[in-house]
């Protein structure tokens, strides 16, 4: 047996995400990065509600939240005229909003808490080739001591839109780059604009626009990412037909000079940018992988898709691709996977991959939302709360259209109560994010006989999961219910009754990644089992 069960190979939050929640689950990982340094460019800063449940789950909340600043709208400006203004509203039963952090904030923390689970960063060491076979992966890295060659189980390629888990297997990575080249810059500025707003100033010419500045809040006093179109002295070369041209370039840096030339033309008030923390020039290209996989081998984040930072949907995306691979990873690395598991993958992530590289080079064109007429529909899919996966194979398709279908994203649920706690708890708050959970609901009195069937149907459904399945009770607030060795929570808010929309007894199960996999009108022994099946071994 392999000694690295999963090679992990990126660094970035992409890579740290898989790693981590790898060694939550006991995995033995390795991670690998080229860079010997990490980098200090908030390349990505927007941080969505969908991504904030992700990192409760893995324990980093509070250090995320202690280091961002709310995201509350957006101001746009048109030829010194304010045109527009998106406020980011979500209704009350999200339990978090919009976050702005800079990149190596959330990999700071989150490399913080790989480190407390006694798993180090391998920096100077590179993926160059991998052979796979029946029982795993032969990887071969480059190091500062020369070529190693490594046995895994599985590898997992965070690497890049230069990616070279991509390439060596063989994936198409079909898309084009955007014409306009851009700079960023970290500076602050004193200005009246609203606090906790970005600020997108055009100049148009015939309804076409011809300069921008994007302005994109820090945590800090009138700390801002500023992003425009570059001028004529620091762009490069236009990148070769089918070249992958994605991200920094250029040895050329802006200047404050350069970042306050564009200022002068399009803030929407006279202000002077000072304290430049850091400065590039980069370009934009939109792409995305025919396959998140082949075999062992898996693609997350930038190695499989590539778009605009509209929105700031792509490094959650990746976030999020990692949290759905880990938790099949380690299930199948401990033997208690189903044989279809690990493909289950792709079928998930790469529509989510497909839409977001769309919507954002709409989004990019056009603006977020642009001729859309329902706003709270855009909130919640900007904040990635609409992803649904009823299409995939481990998902139960259900019959019954009474109760919440399977597929989406779980709703959270407050004011629930249960014994010994006096404060309110949130239904999130039972998951330990690392197992399944089912949740069995009782709307009337229900009997000790009825419970004996419901905890016998407990036993089976746990055995099947090998143990990684966890059983609550939910009981309406009025429910009578005899003495159970399940543990009973009270819907005393009704919440959950609201947002599952429960018969008596009915019964969902739900992923560690927070997604609801199964829901039945009614708790069945045998439907549970099947659906189980389709997940464990």
């Amino acid at each position: 047996m392999a000694e690295t069960e999963v090679l992990v190979v990126g660094a970035g939050p992409v890579g740290l995400t898989a790693a981590i929640e790898l060694r939550r689950r006991g995995v033995r990982c390795r991670i690998i990065d080229p860079l010997v340094e990490p980098p200090q460019y908030a390349k990505a800063v927007g941080v969505q509600p969908r991504t904030l449940e992700v990192f409760e789950g893995m324990g980093v909340l509070r250090q995320i939240l202690d280091s961002s600043t709310q995201m509350r709208g957006q101001v746009v400006y048109v030829n010194g005229e304010e045109a527009g203004r998106l406020d980011l509203e979500l209704p009350d039963d999200v339990p978090f909003g919009f976050s702005s952090i800079p990149q190596y904030v959330t990999e700071r923390i989150l490399r913080e808490r790989l480190a407390t689970l006694d798993l180090p960063i391998e920096r100077g060491k590179a993926l160059t080739g991998f052979s796979q076979h029946d029982d795993g992966v032969t990887a071969t890295l480059s190091t500062p001591d020369g070529e190693e060659t490594v046995e895994v189980q599985y590898l997992v390629g965070a690497d890049g839109a230069h990616s070279v888990t991509r390439k060596t297997l063989g994936l198409s990575f079909e898309g084009a780059a955007f014409e306009e080249q851009y700079m960023l810059g970290d500076v602050e500025v004193d200005w009246s604009q609203p606090a906790g707003y970005g600020i997108r100033a055009m100049h148009q010419t015939d309804g076409k626009t011809d300069d921008l500045l994007v302005c994109i809040p820090l945590f800090g006093r009138g700390r801002y990412r500023m992003s425009m179109l570059v001028p004529d002295e620091l762009a490069t070369a236009k990148p070769e037909r089918g070249a992958i041209a994605h991200g920094f370039e250029g040895e050329k840096k802006p200047e404050l000079s350069h970042i306050q030339a564009v200022l002068d033309r399009l803030s929407p008030e006279p202000t002077t940018a000072r304290n430049l923390r850091w400065s590039s020039v980069f370009r934009i290209s939109h792409r995305i992988v025919d396959s998140y996989g082949h075999g062992r081998v898996f693609v997350a984040g930038d190695a499989a898709h590539i778009h605009p930072p509209t929105g700031g949907q792509g490094m959650n995306t990746g976030i999020q691709d990692a949290h759905n691979l880990a938790w099949k990873l380690a299930l199948a690395v401990q033997g208690k996977a189903s044989d279809g598991l690990t493909a289950s993958y792709d079928a998930e992530r790469r529509p989510v991959g497909e839409e977001v590289v769309g919507r954002t080079v709409r989004s990019a064109r056009e603006g977020i939302g642009a001729g859309e007429t329902d706003p709270a529909y855009v909130m919640r899919r900007e904040a990635q709360l609409l992803i649904e996966y009823a299409d995939s194979p481990i998902i139960e398709k259900s019959a019954d259209d009474a109760i919440l279908r399977p597929g989406v994203r779980a709703p959270d649920a407050k004011g629930l109560t249960r014994e010994i706690v006096t404060d309110p708890i949130r239904l999130f708050s039972l998951f330990d994010r690392l197992r399944h959970t089912a949740v069995i609901y009782l709307a009337g009195a229900t009997s000790t006989d009825a419970l004996l069937d419901l905890e016998a149907i407990a036993d089976q459904a746990t055995a099947t999961a090998h143990g990684e399945l966890d059983v609550y009770l939910v009981a309406s607030p009025d429910a009578e219910v005899a003495a159970t060795v399940l543990p009973v929570i009270r819907d005393t808010a009704g919440t959950f009754a609201e947002a599952y929309g429960p018969q008596d007894r009915s019964l969902y199960v739900i992923r560690p990644d927070g997604y609801l996999a199964y829901s039945a009108g009614a708790a069945s022994g045998d439907d549970l089992l099947a659906h189980l099946k389709k997940t464990f071994r």
